[in-house]
């Protein structure tokens, strides 16, 4: 077989298996290591942010990222619908600070907090309205 044809096929195979991995991952949520309150870091960062009573909804965006915008959309309508949860959007570029204390490695990311400001959960990408109201039952139940 020709080493180029051969090199072309490994790299369609490793592409279409990154594509598959990022469309199954993008936007999931994935249970928090547990760790510090990740509220006080938020705090530090911006003093003016105010925590939901019941549950607060994180997005780390970035001005140039268009899913950012669509995770916007779907963070403020879950807020929006269910009392006592805020959305808070936080520009990663000018808050890089907070985006090492928090590990965040790309935009956009969410986190959802609980009352007290612990991370619950987190999903790295656009998550669907449908992936964000699963993440929070166990909040608006209590």
């Amino acid at each position: 077989m020709n080493p180029g044809l051969l090199l072309l096929l490994v790299a369609v195979v490793v592409a279409v298996g990154f594509g598959l991995y990022r469309r199954r991952t993008d936007g999931a949520f994935a249970v928090a290591a547990a760790a510090p309150s990740a509220w006080s870091s938020v705090a530090a960062s911006l003093p003016d942010a105010e925590l939901g009573e019941r549950a607060t909804l994180l997005q780390f965006s970035s001005a140039f990222c268009a899913p950012c915008r669509t995770t916007r959309v779907v963070l403020a309508d879950v807020a929006d619908r269910f009392e006592g949860v805020a959305h808070l959007e936080v520009d990663a570029e000018q808050h890089l600070d907070l985006v090492r204390a928090l590990d965040v490695r790309r935009t956009p990311t969410t986190l959802v907090l609980d009352r007290d400001g612990h991370e619950l959960t987190r999903a790295a990408g656009a998550p669907r309205r449908e992936q964000v109201l699963a993440a929070l039952p166990a909040l608006l139940g209590s």
